[in-house]
């Protein structure tokens, strides 16, 4: 994937309001990072709801939400990370017009 596409990628995240918003003033932090929730709100919605099924049936999914639930992460930020996930796969199956194959490796790797 080339620079413009994981720009165009990124735009998608920031469009739905999936992306990671850092609270600062200056050089002090304050307070946890958020998702920015400035996006589509319906589409956000749609997406976390889709995470609860992609952790039992999407094993790039289901390894996410493993790894980050074993950190001892809450549900609710590894769901937002599935939802992340599941986005990026959709985005990479519409921009490469392949089909879904869940044993799929990148040749980027």
């Amino acid at each position: 994937m080339g620079f413009q596409s994981s720009r165009k990628l990124s735009q998608l995240c920031s469009y739905v309001g999936i992306t990671p918003t850092i609270r600062q003033s200056g050089s002090s932090v304050r307070g946890r990072s958020r998702i920015s929730k400035v996006g589509n709100k319906k589409l956000r919605n749609l997406l976390f709801l889709c995470a609860f099924s992609a952790c039992k049936h999407n094993k790039g999914c289901r390894e996410i939400y493993e790894r980050i639930t074993n950190k001892g992460k809450s549900k609710k930020l590894v769901l937002i990370a599935v939802s992340n996930k599941l986005l990026k796969q959709a985005f990479a199956i519409a921009k490469s017009g392949i089909s879904y194959d869940e044993n799929f490796v990148s040749k980027l790797n």
